[in-house]
């Protein structure tokens, strides 16, 4: 799994790094076949407090990309916030490819 992190007005720490390394990690549980994981994550000039740290992750899996993105007042629960996202739907793409995969072993 590569794991590739960039910023817009924020520098990455390494706490911040391990943070999203541990949460992602669990995606990499449910469902090991994660090519590429992008994130993007970034402090706007929003007016809004707890719209003004932006998370975004990008997965690359085998035949298909899943994106998630998510906004709070503190990065750390923006990051939380996309990777529960993307938990939900990396499960999702794991049940149908399952499911499928059980269909045309039983039509054969």
């Amino acid at each position: 799994m590569n794991l590739k992190i960039t910023s817009h007005h924020v520098e990455i720490t390494p706490a911040m790094r391990s943070h999203l390394e541990d949460k992602l990690q669990r995606i990499k549980n449910h469902f090991d076949q994660v090519m590429t994981i992008s994130t993007i994550l970034s402090i706007n000039n929003e007016k809004e407090k707890n719209l003004r740290n932006h998370a975004e992750i990008t997965i690359h899996l085998k035949g298909k990309d899943l994106f998630a993105e998510a906004h709070h007042e503190d990065m750390y629960h923006a990051m939380d916030l996309v990777v529960d996202k993307l938990d939900r739907q990396v499960i999702k793409h794991k049940e149908k490819v399952q499911d499928h995969h059980h269909q045309t072993l039983k039509n054969s």
